[in-house]
């Protein structure tokens, strides 16, 4: 609980304009009026589809002591309560949540994880690391919050949390003694505040590639709110424990030299090639994992992992060179650390009742990642690769074709379906995956299918498998629930893979999911 005052001198810049006297106790920052309580601050934020200041009035009905916003103050003088105006409500959300928590960040060594493909596994890896490195440590990522023995669900779907619960998890890291954490920071959560104000020491990219420009409009905008994960670096808070400001880059990736230049903190990079800060070589492929030898300028080390595919190198190698060169961790721990990861959930993960064919859940949404887990799904069988996919509805329009190419040219078959269609066409999307498939020679029936209901997509691969083959189902990964028009139904591509499978080797499992394309196809 703080005074509005102090939250206020927090903001850096200071305020637009103010109405209304007082300055009355805080105790939470809500950004839903719905769930505001007496004495909690309400932020009326501005977005695509919703106004916030709309509900201020609800807010304050429902006990708010202070309203945020960033409307002129003359709209608002008969509130009864505090008005301020910002010119960015988001921004000085961020600084006012961390001030509300006494800044936590700045009493923990913050290392922030970036990129398109592979945040979540990069977190994981050194967060493992860590606690082999004997650090008491915590993780935020886009699937939970680890604090101690506590485990905290993020969300359904896969961004960053918004700034007031980044900054209360911190909080609670602080509170339980934890002296480092791995935050997981998204384009989303860099662009809107999410972690601003997350004074952080390290900064990880793994890679920058097509995605979210339905947000960001460019690939330069995209990159650029990725790079503000570096830039941040060096308006890092002097902490007790000392400054590290290093920025751990991918030698591989196309941003690597925009990264580079974009600041001016200390830079690491890792690569799948010499010459480089932290390189790999030696990798061996298997369907249970791999394993290469890691090389820095005067050591070299044996790394083991039960993760699979090339890219999955370049994850651990991220995790590496932050761990060494950022922290100081010995190599030899951190490759311990590395095999000490048994997975990461919808990531890779194989699914196996029994059958003569290996089946496998993953997160992979975008163009490069779908490349990638396709190629490692060739290098663990030598029979046929059989995908199951589809394209989010309201997002990146460009993606669905990329997408759809990538998978005939590097899948045996391929089923194009429902992947959060929200209120776009299903049937519209698939059109459009479809004709891009036939541009690169699918034949529809043959090598490629469009079946609308998710679960029946995924039956049908599991169905034609023949063994020794693969399947493999991409995009939901570890996600609990898909979007149709404004709805959330329960949806888990691991359970729904268990119930074809089950189904096919006639044992007892779980009932398949229903979505509502699955109850048009039963009526038909």
């Amino acid at each position: 609980m703080k005074r509005f005052s102090e939250l206020i001198a927090a903001i850096p810049g200071g305020l637009l304009a103010r109405t209304g006297a007082g300055d009355p106790l805080v105790n939470r920052i809500m950004l839903d009026s719905r769930q505001v309580r007496d004495g909690d601050l309400f932020v009326a934020l501005v977005g695509g589809s919703t106004d916030g200041h709309r509900f201020i009035p609800g807010a304050v009905n429902a006990g708010a002591s202070a309203i945020l916003g960033s409307r002129p103050t003359s709209d608002f003088s008969a509130l009864g309560i505090p008005y301020i105006q910002v010119e960015d409500s988001r921004q000085a959300m961020a600084y006012m949540s961390a001030a509300l928590q006494d800044f936590p960040a700045r009493k923990l060594t913050v290392i922030g994880v970036t990129g398109t493909d592979g945040k979540t596994t990069t977190s994981n890896l050194l967060y493992q690391v860590l606690l082999a490195a004997g650090y008491r440590a915590g993780m935020i990522s886009t699937v939970n919050a680890v604090i101690g023995d506590q485990v905290l669900d993020t969300g359904f779907h896969v961004t960053t949390p918004e700034a007031p619960d980044v900054q209360r998890y911190l909080a609670m890291m602080v509170d339980a003694g934890l002296t480092h954490v791995v935050l997981e920071s998204t384009s989303h959560g860099l662009a809107q505040h999410r972690v601003t104000a997350c004074e952080f020491d390290i900064g990880v990219v793994t890679n920058i590639t097509h995605e979210h420009l339905d947000y960001h409009g460019t690939y330069e905008a995209y990159r650029g709110a990725k790079a503000r994960l570096f830039t941040s670096l060096e308006e890092t808070a002097d902490k007790p424990a000392g400054n590290i400001r290093l920025g751990v880059l991918n030698r591989d990736d196309a941003s690597y030299e925009y990264l580079e230049q974009v600041t001016r903190a200390r830079k690491v990079a890792y690569s799948l090639n010499a010459p480089s800060d932290l390189w790999a070589d030696s990798i061996q492929y298997t369907p249970s994992g791999i394993q290469f030898i890691a090389h820095g300028s005067n050591f070299m080390v044996e790394v083991k992992s039960n993760l699979l595919g090339e890219y999955n190198v370049s994850n651990i190698l991220a995790a590496m060179s932050a761990a060494i060169f950022g922290l100081g961790i010995d190599p030899k721990v951190a490759a311990s650390g590395i095999s000490q990861l048994a997975g990461v959930p919808g990531r890779m993960e194989k699914i196996n009742l029994g059958q003569d064919f290996l089946a496998i859940v993953d997160f992979a949404h975008t163009p490069n990642a779908l490349l990638r887990a396709l190629e490692a799904a060739r290098k663990m069988t030598r029979g046929r690769v059989l995908t199951v996919f589809g394209s989010a509805g309201l997002r990146d329009r460009q993606k669905r074709r990329m997408m759809a190419a990538v998978s005939i040219q590097h899948a045996d078959v391929t089923y194009l379906t429902a992947e959060d269609p929200r209120t776009e066409s299903l049937d519209a999307i698939l059109a459009e995956m479809a004709d891009e498939a036939q541009m690169y020679g699918g034949v529809e029936g043959t090598t490629f299918f469009r079946i609308p209901d998710r679960g029946n997509a995924i039956r049908a691969a599991v169905s034609a498998a023949k063994p020794g083959d693969l399947v493999i189902a991409c995009g939901k990964g570890h996600e609990q629930s898909m979007c149709f028009g404004e709805v959330e139904y329960r949806w888990d591509d691991r359970i729904a893979m268990q119930a074809a499978l089950s189904t096919r080797l006639g044992i007892v499992g779980p009932e398949m999911p229903h979505l509502p394309t699955w109850q048009e196809t039963q009526e038909d």
